[in-house]
């Protein structure tokens, strides 16, 4: 039976290389967030484009401990209380201190704009990554990678594949199955052990 093509999930290599290249841009700040939010909160590309400030803040208005993310900013009904990594929140504090348009509503914003379409925030990742070099990465790279991650750490904080499902914010575990990435040398490791 044939795999489906699949978004390739990053490398912790992989990973340092886009967030060095994206230091460079013209927008790095913006872009270290953009990229952020995939790898580290698992988010979708809709879901970036439709964040606002208030999913991101405490009642103070400074940057909280979890992403609340509203049902009409995700897909479907996958709204999510997704808690927030810690380099992910100190680029979001940065991000807040350089944004241009200090009353905005959305979170992300182009020059031009307030917002940023879906299609922009994908357009953004199939350059970065065609930059770099990535072939086979697009922007739900960042979110397989998050999902994979999650996936092979969560029993050692107690967890289970429901927990990665709820952060994945998928309604069915299958899903989330699929999303995770295969470790051929875990795979090795094990089967010496029997």
């Amino acid at each position: 039976m044939g795999q489906k093509k699949q978004a390739k999930a990053l490398t912790k290599g992989q990973v340092d290389a886009v967030l060095g290249y994206l230091a460079k841009t013209r927008w790095p700040t913006r872009n270290r967030v953009i990229f952020l939010l995939s790898v580290k909160a698992g988010l979708r590309a809709k879901e970036i484009a439709s964040m606002t400030w208030r999913m991101v803040t405490d009642a103070r208005g400074n940057i909280g401990q979890a992403i609340y993310l509203e049902d009409k900013a995700s897909k479907g009904r996958s709204g999510r209380v997704i808690p927030m990594n810690e380099e992910l929140r100190t680029a979001l504090a940065e991000y807040a201190e350089t944004i241009w348009m200090p009353d905005s509503l959305f979170l992300i914003e182009s020059e031009r704009s307030r917002g940023m379409s879906p299609q922009a925030i994908v357009n953004l990742f199939w350059r970065w990554y065609r930059h770099v070099g990535f072939d086979g990465c697009s922007s739900h790279s960042g979110r397989r990678t998050f999902i994979t991650n999650t996936a092979r750490k969560i029993s050692t904080v107690g967890g289970s594949l429901r927990d990665v499902q709820v952060l994945a914010g998928h309604t069915n575990l299958r899903t989330t199955q699929r999303y995770i990435e295969a470790n051929a040398e875990a795979q090795q490791r094990v089967v010496q052990q029997i």
